[in-house]
C-alpha cells in the first residue's frame, strides 16, 4: 500500500463516520421542516421502489445517480430548486442508508445543511405522514 492510500473500512463503518457531520432528522421533524418551507425534501429512491410504495407530496424526486448534478447550485444541469449553498434539503431513501452516503456528498459540494431522514421513506410511511401514489404524483 503507498502512502497516498487509505485503510478500507466496511459500510457500516463509513456510515458511523459521514453520519458525525451533521444531524439527521426523524420523520414528523422533517414534514414539519418541509411543511414550513424550511427544508426541501429530496427522495432519491429508484422508480420501481416509488411506484411499489408511493411518494411523499411536495418531495422533489432525483434518482440517486443524478443528485449532485441536480443539486449543485453552480451546476450547468440544476434544479430550479437548487437556490444556494444554505439550502436545507434532506435526503430520503428507502431506508434511511443511501440517504446518509448523499447527504456527506452534498456536504463536499458546500450544501452544509444537507441531512437525511432515519430510517427513510419507511420510516415516513410508518409514521403515518402523508403518501401518495406515484401514478398521482405525474398528474
Amino acid at each position: 500500500m503507498s502512502g497516498s492510500e487509505h485503510p478500507a473500512v466496511g459500510i457500516d463503518e463509513l456510515l458511523e463516520r459521514v453520519r458525525t457531520g451533521y444531524r439527521r432528522v426523524a420523520a414528523h421533524e422533517a414534514y414539519e421542516a418541509a411543511r414550513t418551507g424550511d427544508a426541501l425534501l429530496v427522495d432519491i429512491r429508484y422508480a420501481a421502489l416509488r411506484e411499489r410504495d408511493g411518494v411523499i407530496p411536495g418531495a422533489l424526486v432525483i434518482e440517486r445517480n443524478e443528485l449532485e448534478w441536480r443539486l449543485d447550485p453552480q451546476g450547468s444541469h440544476k434544479a430550479p430548486e437548487a437556490t444556494g449553498h444554505d439550502l436545507r434539503i434532506v435526503v430520503i431513501c428507502n431506508e434511511g442508508y443511501a440517504s446518509s452516503l448523499a447527504a456527506a456528498s452534498l456536504h463536499q459540494l458546500g450544501l452544509r445543511r444537507a441531512t437525511d431522514l432515519v430510517g427513510g421513506f419507511q420510516a415516513w410511511k410508518s409514521a403515518g405522514l402523508p403518501v401518495t401514489s406515484d401514478n398521482d404524483a405525474d398528474r
